[in-house]
C-alpha cells in the first residue's frame, strides 16, 4: 500500500507551505519511498483519519499512522532500515533534537514575525478566520501587530543564522558530506519563509543561501518547483 502524507496548504493546493510537512517530504524523498501527498487546509485537518491529529504532518503507511515530523522520521528509519538513514543512529537522533530545538526557538519565531500576514493572505476565507483567532490566542496579539516590526525582523534575520553559517564553512550539509534529517528541519523553516514571502531574505552569496539552494536542487528539484 502506498504511503500517504497529509500536509498543509492555503487556497492553492499546489503550494503546501508548512515547515514541518516539508521536513517529511524531504525525508521521504531521502529514503527513496513512493508516496502521495494530500495537502489540506487548516480547517480540513480534523476530518481526515477519524480525527487522528489536530495538526499535520500525518503519515499513513499501511496500518500505521504517525503524526509529528520527528516521530515520522524516527518511524521511517525504524520501518525502512535498508534505505538511507535520516537520523544516523541514536547519537545522531539526540543531536538532531538540538537542531530541532534551535530551529523552533530561533528561526520559527522570526519567520512568524516576517511572514504572518503573507500566510494569512494565502488562505481561503474560512481558514483566514481560523488563522486569525488561533494566532491571537497563541501570540496574544492581532497578526498585524505581530507583523509591525517586519522590516526590522528581516534586517536581523541573517544574524540569527550565524552558528549555521559558521558550520557550513566546514562542511556542505549539517549532516556532513550528505544531508540528514537535521538539514531538512532547518530547510523546512526556510522553505516556509520562501513559499509564503517569495524570499529567504538572505544575500545570494550567504553560505546559508548556498546550502539552501543545494537542498532545493535535491530530488530532481522537487522543492524548487513549489513557489
Amino acid at each position: 500500500m502506498a504511503i500517504t502524507l497529509y500536509s498543509l496548504c492555503g487556497a492553492n493546493e499546489a503550494r503546501p507551505f508548512s515547515p514541518h510537512c516539508w521536513k517529511v517530504v524531504m525525508a521521504l524523498r531521502h529514503k527513496g519511498l513512493d508516496f502521495e501527498e494530500r495537502p489540506l487546509a487548516f480547517t480540513a485537518i480534523p476530518s481526515v483519519e477519524n480525527g487522528f491529529s489536530k495538526t499535520v504532518p500525518i503519515l499513513r503507511d499501511g496500518v500505521h499512522l504517525v503524526a509529528d515530523s520527528f516521530d515520522i522520521a524516527t518511524y521511517l528509519d525504524e520501518a525502512y532500515p535498508d534505505h538511507p538513514t535520516l537520523l544516523g543512529g541514536e547519537a545522531g537522533r539526540a543531536l538532531t533534537r538540538f537542531v530541532e530545538s534551535f530551529s523552533q526557538a530561533v528561526i520559527h519565531p522570526a519567520v512568524t514575525r516576517i511572514a504572518i500576514c503573507d500566510i494569512h493572505d494565502m488562505l481561503a476565507p474560512i481558514d483566514q478566520a481560523y488563522f486569525r483567532q488561533s494566532r491571537r490566542e497563541r501570540l496574544g496579539r492581532e497578526i498585524e501587530e505581530v507583523a509591525a516590526g517586519r522590516d526590522a525582523e528581516i534586517a536581523a534575520f541573517p544574524a540569527k543564522l550565524l552558528a549555521l553559517r559558521h558550520m557550513l564553512g566546514h562542511q556542505p550539509f549539517i549532516g556532513g558530506e550528505r544531508p540528514l534529517f537535521a538539514d531538512y528541519i532547518v530547510f523546512g523553516a526556510l522553505q516556509w519563509l520562501r513559499i509564503s514571502t517569495g524570499s529567504v531574505h538572505l544575500p545570494a552569496d550567504d553560505k546559508v543561501s548556498v546550502w539552501f539552494e543545494r537542498l532545493l536542487d535535491l530530488y530532481e528539484g522537487h522543492a524548487r518547483k513549489v513557489a
